[in-house]
C-alpha cells in the first residue's frame, strides 16, 4: 500500500473510532511526517483526500480539523449492545466512495447496465477479479469464474446439481454457517457433519469420510470459520487438497472472511490443489455493502458447463456489477479494506482485554486471535444457554446461541453464544463483556 494511503486509512480509523473527535485540531502536516516517517508532501496529500471525502476540513493559518457529524447514520442506540448482527458496521460504509464508482459505471456503460447480461457475470468484472483473486493466491482465467447474487447463491446452486463423480452426500463441519446448513436440510439434502474445534480438524477422521463416505463435497471455511472465528493451520489446508485429489472429492472453501485478517502467507486450500478439486467462493457483503449482493466463483472446468446450466440468467445487478469493478480496479477496495481490518482488530483486542478484566478467564473459553468478525464464549456444560441469552437479552445485550450452526441430529455440541464485534462501538465492549461474564457468573450461582 502506498504510504499516504495508509496515512489515510490510519486517520480515517482513529476519527470512527473517537480518537480524534468532531471539532478536534489534527496533528500539523510537518507533524503528522514525523509521525508517520515521511515526506510533508505525503502527509498533505492524504489530508488533502481526506478533505475531499468530507472527513476534515482545513482553516486558513491554523491547520485541519475533524468535521462536525450531523447524526449517526444508523441511529444506533447506545444503550443496546449488539454481538449478535454479522452485518458489516453502517458507519464504516464507503458510501460517498462507492457513489462515486455507480456514478462512473452508468457515464461509461450507459444503457448497457439495464439489459439482462450475461449468467456468468460482468466480462470486464471477471476479468478484474483474476488479478484481485491472484493476490490471495487463487489463480485462474475469467472463463472459470462466475458472478453470483451472493456466495449463498452459488453454494445452493452447487447443493443441487450433480457433480462428475457421481457422489450425493454433503460433508460439512460442526459447527459451521447455520444459513447453509438450514438449506440443505430443507431441501432435504443428503448431509453429513464432522467435528471441527478450536484447536482443528481431525485430518484422520476427514480422510475416513473421504474414503468412505460417498461424499460429493466438503463445504469449510479454513479462514475465520463462523461462528468459531479460527483459521486451519497450513498442513490442514494442504491435507485437505491432498485428500481432495486422492478420493475424487470436491472442496466448496468459502472464503468469505479473506479481506479482514492480516494472516501474511495464508494461502488458502485452493492454492495447494493441482487436480482442479477445490470451488473457491469469495463474497464482498462483509467487506462493503451487504445490499450488494455479489459474490463470485472459481470453478473447475469440469463444473463449468453444469452450474451454468443451473444458473443460466444474469441475475446478479449489472449495475452493481460495474460499479463493484470500478471500486476495485481503482484501488478504493484495497483502501476500505484495510481501513474495516484496522478497526475490527481493535475491536477485537479490546474483546479479549475485557474477558480478562472483568474475571471471564477460566469462566468462559475464548477463541484467540484478532481476525474476522467472530469469537466464540464456550460456556460451562451446567449454563442453562436459553435462560442465559433471555437474561442478557433483558439487559440489552444481544447475542446468538451456538444451536443453530449444528445440523439438527447432530448430537456432538459444544455448548457457547457467538459473539461479533462488527455493529458494536469500542465503548460498548467493555460494558457488553462485564455483563456478560456477570450473568454466566450468575448461572453458576455459588459453584463460581
Amino acid at each position: 500500500m502506498k504510504k499516504y494511503m495508509s496515512i489515510l486509512v490510519d486517520m480515517e480509523s482513529k476519527i470512527q473510532e473517537g480518537q480524534y473527535r468532531p471539532g478536534q485540531k489534527l496533528p500539523s502536516v510537518r507533524s503528522a511526517a514525523q509521525q508517520y516517517g515521511c515526506s510533508i508532501s505525503t502527509v498533505i496529500r492524504a489530508y488533502a483526500e481526506l478533505e475531499e471525502r468530507h472527513a476534515i476540513y482545513s482553516v486558513s493559518q491554523s491547520g485541519y480539523y475533524v468535521v462536525q457529524k450531523e447524526s449517526d447514520p444508523d441511529n444506533r442506540d447506545e444503550s443496546l449492545i449488539d454481538f449478535a448482527s454479522a452485518s458489516p458496521d453502517v458507519n464504516v460504509f464507503p458510501y460517498l466512495d462507492f457513489q462515486h464508482c455507480l456514478n462512473k459505471a452508468i457515464d461509461t456503460y450507459k444503457y448497457h447496465l439495464f439489459t439482462y447480461g450475461d449468467g456468468k457475470g460482468m466480462d470486464k468484472l471477471r476479468h478484474t477479479l483474476v488479478s484481485h483473486f491472484a493476490d490471495s493466491q487463487v489463480f485462474t482465467r475469467p472463463e472459470r469464474i462466475m458472478v453470483t447474487s451472493g456466495a449463498q447463491q452459488a453454494m445452493e446452486i452447487l447443493a443441487k446439481m450433480p457433480f462428475p463423480n457421481g457422489k450425493s452426500v454433503i460433508l460439512v463441519e460442526q459447527p459451521s454457517y447455520n444459513n447453509f446448513l438450514h438449506f440443505l436440510e430443507s431441501e432435504n439434502v443428503p448431509v453429513v457433519g464432522i467435528p471441527r474445534s478450536i484447536a482443528g480438524i481431525d485430518i484422520g477422521l476427514l480422510e475416513e469420510k473421504f474414503k468412505t463416505g460417498h461424499i460429493k463435497f466438503f463445504y469449510t471455511m479454513p479462514r475465520y470459520h463462523n461462528p468459531l472465528g479460527t483459521s486451519l493451520r497450513v498442513e490442514e489446508r494442504k491435507a485437505i487438497a491432498a485428500l481432495a485429489s486422492q478420493y475424487d472429492v470436491f472442496v466448496v472453501e468459502d472464503d468469505y472472511m479473506a479481506d479482514l485478517g492480516d494472516e501474511r502467507g495464508f494461502d488458502p486450500v485452493y492454492a495447494y490443489n493441482q487436480t482442479s478439486h477445490i470451488i473457491y467462493l469469495k463474497s464482498f457483503s462483509k467487506i462493503i455493502f451487504p445490499g450488494l449482493r455479489l459474490g463470485a466463483v472459481v470453478l473447475p472446468e469440469s463444473l463449468l458447463e453444469e452450474f451454468y446450466a443451473y444458473k443460466k440468467y444474469g441475475d446478479a445487478s449489472l449495475l452493481s456489477q460495474a460499479a463493484l469493478e470500478i471500486y476495485i480496479s481503482n484501488g478504493m477496495y484495497e483502501r476500505h479494506k484495510q481501513k474495516i481490518y484496522r478497526q475490527y482488530e481493535t475491536r477485537m483486542v479490546a474483546l479479549d482485554s475485557a474477558v480478562q478484566l472483568y474475571g471471564g478467564t477460566g469462566l468462559i473459553e475464548v477463541v484467540p486471535g484478532n481476525g474476522g468478525i467472530y469469537k466464540i464464549f464456550k460456556l460451562p456444560h451446567n449454563v442453562n444457554l436459553e435462560r442465559l441469552i433471555k437474561r442478557l437479552e433483558e439487559r440489552s445485550i444481544l447475542v446468538v446461541s451456538g444451536k443453530p450452526f449444528y445440523l439438527s441430529q447432530y448430537l456432538e455440541r459444544d455448548k457457547f453464544i457467538r459473539i461479533s464485534i462488527s455493529r458494536v462501538s469500542q465503548a460498548q465492549i467493555e460494558a457488553g463483556v462485564q455483563t456478560i461474564v456477570e450473568e454466566v457468573k450468575r448461572e453458576l450461582g455459588n459453584r463460581w
